[in-house]
């Protein structure tokens, strides 16, 4: 009863009314006495956490906990893309000429996702790549390469479920809903990499405003499971052969290879 009530609340709340209540709940005092329930039914390893569970005064602080140095190991090849989130591997593919993915029998607009068709035309038959973050996922985003921040935006405004159901069942939630977009310049190409909210809260935090980021440095994080969609230029990314459709990744694991001399 307890775990399809925090699933109600977090996976799949877009009220706005439950959504605000949610969010002043988890950053109460009051959500502190939940902590302990909520580590044992979504199973977070506390091991890696930078702090004991009582040490979280909030519920928020513990969504957006750190981890200890050395808890996560960035793949050092200079030409390897790490993955930025701890998370599910949901999906990949190409960005079709016409702006469009397919993900679960369900078509997205990138143009749509980006709203900038100058900054489109870099990604049309490139690829695209899904990774999706549960609640009970470690919920701080690194960089997936080094490079420089060329720019960053925000659109939308609702943000409905982005798991399987509300991927397959919900109001386009990776082209429409709440999202930061972040374009970068690595050393073969470019790539952007968006940021999805997952609840009307909209809770996406820059920690790092910088213009220039290192292969795994934190750069932001969400107060809720959410999405990260990686778009990369045509014939710049190679997935690693590794890489399986639903598997669980980790921040600094190898997604692909970056290859192919920018083009200026």
């Amino acid at each position: 009863m307890r775990k399809k009530l925090y699933r109600l609340m977090i996976e799949l709340t877009n009220h706005k009314g439950s959504s605000r209540v949610l969010k002043r709940f988890s950053r109460s005092k009051f959500s502190r006495t939940v902590i302990p329930s909520y580590i044992k039914i979504y199973k977070l390893n506390m091991a890696e956490a930078a702090q004991d569970h009582g040490s979280y005064k909030t519920l928020h602080d513990l969504f957006t906990r750190t981890l200890k140095p050395g808890a996560r190991m960035i793949d050092e090849h200079p030409d390897s893309v790490v993955s930025p989130v701890d998370g599910v591997f949901e999906d990949y593919g190409i960005i079709r000429s016409d702006s469009k993915i397919i993900v679960k029998n369900k078509t997205y607009s990138i143009q749509e996702m980006l709203g900038n068709d100058s900054i489109l035309q870099k990604y049309l038959g490139g690829n695209y790549m899904i990774l999706y973050l549960s609640p009970s996922h470690y919920h701080r985003i690194h960089s997936p390469v080094a490079g420089k921040v060329l720019q960053r935006w925000s659109l939308g405004k609702n943000s409905y479920p982005v798991n399987a159901l509300g991927l397959k069942y919900g109001k386009e939630p990776l082209s429409k809903n709440f999202r930061i977009i972040t374009e970068m310049r690595h050393s073969k190409g470019h790539m952007a990499i968006v940021k999805v909210g997952a609840m009307f809260v909209n809770s996406i935090e820059i920690t790092n405003p910088g213009e220039q980021l290192q292969k795994g440095e934190e750069f932001s994080y969400f107060s809720f499971g959410s999405t990260v969609v990686l778009l990369f230029e045509k014939d710049t990314f190679e997935l690693t052969e590794k890489a399986a459709l639903h598997s669980e990744v980790k921040v600094g694991e190898t997604l692909g290879y970056v290859k192919q001399a920018i083009k200026e």
